[in-house]
C-alpha cells in the first residue's frame, strides 16, 4: 500500500469521523488477502472515500476518464484510481482491471453505474456482471447509509453533521452468482444477485 493512500486514508477517517459521526460495521468480513470485488449502492461522491478509509487493503477505484488531467489526474492515480469511459467498458480499461484482480488487490465497483437521487437502489448494469464473469473472484456486498442526505446528487457542499453508515455484508463465491457461459443472460443474473445481496444489508 503506498504511503500517500494510507495518508488518504486517514485523512478521510478522520473527516468522516469528526464530521459525519462515521460508523462502520462488518470490517470482520473484509478477506485479508486475495483479490475480491467490493459492490455497493452509490449515492455520493463520498461513496468511495468512506468504504475505503477503513477497509485495511489496497482498494482500487474507478473514476471518469476526463478527470484524468493535470494536477487532478496525478492525485486520483495516487489513489488507484482506473480511467474508465462512462458510456461503454472498452478493452483496455477491461484488461487493466484483470491485471488488478490478478495482482491480488481488491477492486471498487457500483452496480447501479450511477448515483442515486434518493439513496434507494436502482437497477443492475450488466457491467459488473461481465467483470464477474471474466475474472472469477468473490463479492463483497457494501451498503452506504446516509451519503444521499451528505453530498447527494445536486448539491454543491456537504452537510456537515449528517450522519455517515458503511456497512460490510458477507462474502459472495463466484460459483453461487454466476450461472455460467450456456446461460444467454448470464451477466444480467449475476448483476442482479448482486444487487439483491447489497439490498439486504
Amino acid at each position: 500500500m503506498k504511503i500517500f493512500y494510507r495518508f488518504a486514508q486517514y485523512v478521510s477517517w478522520f473527516y468522516f469521523k469528526a464530521f459525519h459521526r462515521l460508523e462502520v460495521h462488518g470490517i470482520k468480513n473484509v478477506p485479508q488477502s486475495g483479490s475480491f470485488i467490493l459492490a455497493s449502492n452509490h449515492s455520493s461522491y463520498f461513496d468511495p472515500p468512506a468504504l475505503g478509509c477503513r477497509l485495511p487493503r489496497n482498494l482500487h477505484y474507478f473514476a471518469r476518464d476526463s478527470l484524468f488531467f493535470w494536477p487532478l489526474g496525478l492525485l486520483i492515480r495516487n489513489l488507484n484510481s482506473i480511467p474508465v469511459n462512462r458510456s461503454q467498458l472498452d478493452i483496455a480499461t477491461l484488461k487493466r482491471v484483470l491485471k488488478v484482480l490478478k495482482g491480488g488487490d481488491p477492486l471498487l465497483l457500483f452496480p447501479e453505474g450511477t448515483r442515486s437521487a434518493d439513496g434507494n437502489l436502482g437497477e443492475g448494469k450488466k457491467g459488473i456482471g461481465l467483470l464477474l464473469a471474466k475474472s472469477q473472484v468473490d463479492v463483497l456486498p457494501a451498503r452506504v447509509t446516509g451519503g444521499n442526505k451528505v453530498l447527494g446528487k445536486g448539491m454543491l457542499f456537504p452537510r456537515i453533521g449528517r450522519k455517515l453508515v458503511v456497512e460490510y455484508g458477507t462474502l459472495l463465491k463466484i460459483d453461487t452468482l454466476d450461472p455460467g457461459k450456456s446461460d444467454t443472460n448470464r451477466y444480467e443474473i449475476i448483476a442482479n444477485k448482486v444487487l439483491a445481496e447489497i439490498n439486504r444489508i
